[in-house]
C-alpha cells in the first residue's frame, strides 16, 4: 500500500523487517519446543537464544544467488548462531515459517482493526445518542418515504458496526493459526508435539490439518471479511456524500480553516474524505477474487499464492486500517444541519403522509382500493404542481372529509408519531 494511506501502527507490522522478525519468533520457538523434548542441548539453547538475529541486507544479497527467501534468511541467521544454528530448523519446510509468520502478521493487524473499529463504534453511537429525536425524512430508491430520526439513520449504522466487531473477532482466531508439520504436513521427520509447544509460545493454536501450507481458505475469509467491513464503510461514506449533495444539506463534512475544495470554484466544499473511503473500499473488494483464486492450490502446496499474497494481504490490512480511522474522524466532525432536515421533510406539504391518511380512511370504513385511490390522486397532483401542498388538498376533497374530521387529520400530519417506538433499538443498541 502507498505511504498516503499508511498509518504507522500497521505499517509497521507489514515492513520487511516485521516479517522476518517474524519468522525468527517462529524458529526460535520451534526450537524451545524441541528444547524441552530433549532434541536440542542446553548450551546450544543458550546460543541461539542469545544471538539469533538477521542482517536484512545480507538476506536480499543471499538471495540473489540462491532465489530462495526463507534459505536466505536462515543463512544469515546461522551466521550470527554459529555452530549451533544446525538445531533451527530441523525437521521443518519453508511454509512451516512462512505460513505460521505470517499468522502471526494477521493476528496483530486484527487486533489493530479490532481497536480501530471499537473507536468508530464509540462515536456513532455518541452522535446517535445526540440525534435521537432530529427528525429527517427517510429515503427508499431515493424517493421521499416517511419521517425518521437521524439517531435512527445511524443506528442502523451502529448495528452493522457491532457485527462487523464480532466478524473481525472471529477472523483473528481463524487466522491465528499455525503449523510446523514438515514437508507434506505429514510430521515425517518431527514430532507434532515441537507444533503444539511452538503454537503455545506464540500465541496460536495448531493447523486441524494442514498440508505443506495452511489452507488458503483462512486467508480468504481473512480478505473477504476485510472487503465486507470495508463495503459497510462505503455505506456509510454514500450516505454521507448523499446527504451533503447542495440541494439537500443535511450533513456535511467538517471543513477545516484553510482548506480548499476546487482549484477552479472557491465556493466548492467537497466530502472528499467519504469519497476517498469509498474509492477504498473498491481497492478491498477488488482483492477478493484474487483470494478466492489462491484457494485451489495443486495437491499438497504450490507458490501460485505466493506472489499475489506479498501484495493483497498487506493492502488489504493497511487500507481497512486507514478506512476505519478516517470513517471515525469523518463522524466525530461531522456537521448537523437539523433546520435543512425540517425544511425536506416538510416539502409538497405533507404528501410523506400519505400512508396515515391511507390508514385513516381505511379506519373510518372505506375500502383500501378507494381510499388508496383518493390519496394517491391527492398526493400525485401536490407532488406534480409548484408549491402544491397535500394537506390541503386533502382538507378540499369533501369525497376524503366526509370521512374523517379535522382533528384526526392533524394527527395523521405529526412526524413525531413516527418516532413513538424507537426506544426498543435504542435499548437493544445501548443508545
Amino acid at each position: 500500500m502507498i505511504e498516503r494511506y499508511t498509518l504507522p501502527e500497521m505499517g509497521k507490522i507489514w515492513t520487511d523487517r516485521a516479517k522476518f522478525q517474524s519468522w525468527l519468533k517462529v524458529e526460535i520457538a520451534a526450537c524451545e519446543a524441541n528444547f524441552s523434548l530433549g532434541k536440542i542441548p542446553e548450551n546450544a539453547m543458550k546460543e541461539i537464544r542469545s544471538n539469533a538475529k538477521f542482517d536484512e541486507s545480507r538476506i536480499t544479497e543471499i538471495e540473489k544467488e540462491v532465489k530462495h527467501d526463507v534459505i536466505a534468511f536462515l543463512t544469515s541467521v546461522n551466521e550470527f548462531v554459529g555452530d549451533s544454528g544446525r538445531y533451527i530448523h530441523v525437521g521443518m519446510t519453508s511454509s512451516d515459517v512462512l505460513d505460521t509468520g505470517l499468522s502471526l502478521q494477521l493476528k496483530d493487524s486484527c487486533e489493530l482493526l479490532l481497536k480501530e473499529i471499537e473507536n468508530l463504534e464509540n462515536e456513532v453511537r455518541l452522535l446517535a445518542r445526540k440525534h435521537k429525536n432530529t427528525l429527517m425524512i427517510g429515503r427508499s430508491h431515493a424517493i421521499h418515504g416517511e419521517p425518521i430520526s437521524f439517531g435512527f439513520k445511524l443506528a442502523g449504522w451502529l448495528a452493522e458496526i457491532i457485527r462487523n466487531k464480532k466478524r473481525l473477532l472471529t477472523l483473528k482466531g481463524s487466522v491465528a493459526i499455525g503449523q510446523i508439520s514438515g514437508a507434506m504436513g505429514t510430521y515425517a521427520n518431527t514430532n507434532p508435539k515441537v507444533e503444539q509447544i511452538t503454537c503455545d509460545l506464540l500465541g496460536l493454536k495448531p493447523d486441524t490439518a494442514s498440508t505443506q501450507v495452511i489452507s488458503r481458505d483462512r486467508h480468504a475469509e481473512y480478505v473477504q471479511t476485510i472487503a465486507l467491513v470495508g463495503a459497510s464503510l462505503d455505506r456509510f461514506a454514500t450516505e454521507i456524500r448523499n446527504l451533503q449533495r447542495t440541494d439537500v444539506l443535511e450533513v456535511e463534512e467538517g471543513f477545516t480553516k484553510g482548506q480548499k475544495g476546487s482549484s477552479a470554484m472557491p465556493h466548492k466544499r467537497n466530502p472528499i474524505r467519504s469519497e476517498r473511503v469509498s474509492g477504498l473500499a473498491r481497492v478491498l473488494r477488488s482483492y477478493v477474487l484474487t483470494a478466492l483464486e489462491n484457494v485451489p492450490l495443486w495437491h499438497e502446496r504450490d507458490i501460485s499464492h505466493s506472489s499475489n499474497e506479498r501484495i493483497m494481504l498487506p493492502d488489504v490490512s493497511i487500507c481497512l486500517h486507514f478506512m476505519l480511522r478516517e470513517m471515525k474522524d469523518i463522524v466525530s466532525n461531522l456537521e448537523v444541519y437539523p433546520k435543512n432536515m425540517l425544511k425536506n421533510l416538510n416539502i409538497y406539504g405533507g404528501v410523506i403522509f400519505s400512508q396515515k391518511v391511507l390508514l385513516l380512511l381505511v379506519e373510518k370504513g372505506l375500502s383500501r382500493e378507494k381510499a388508496y385511490s383518493l390519496v394517491q390522486k391527492n398526493a400525485h397532483h401536490a407532488w406534480n404542481t409548484e408549491n402544491g401542498n397535500f394537506k390541503q388538498n386533502i382538507e378540499r376533497d369533501n369525497e376524503i372529509m366526509n370521512f374523517i374530521d379535522q382533528s384526526d387529520l392533524e394527527e395523521c400530519f405529526n412526524p413525531s408519531i413516527h418516532l413513538n417506538n424507537l426506544s426498543v433499538i435504542w435499548e437493544k443498541l445501548g443508545i
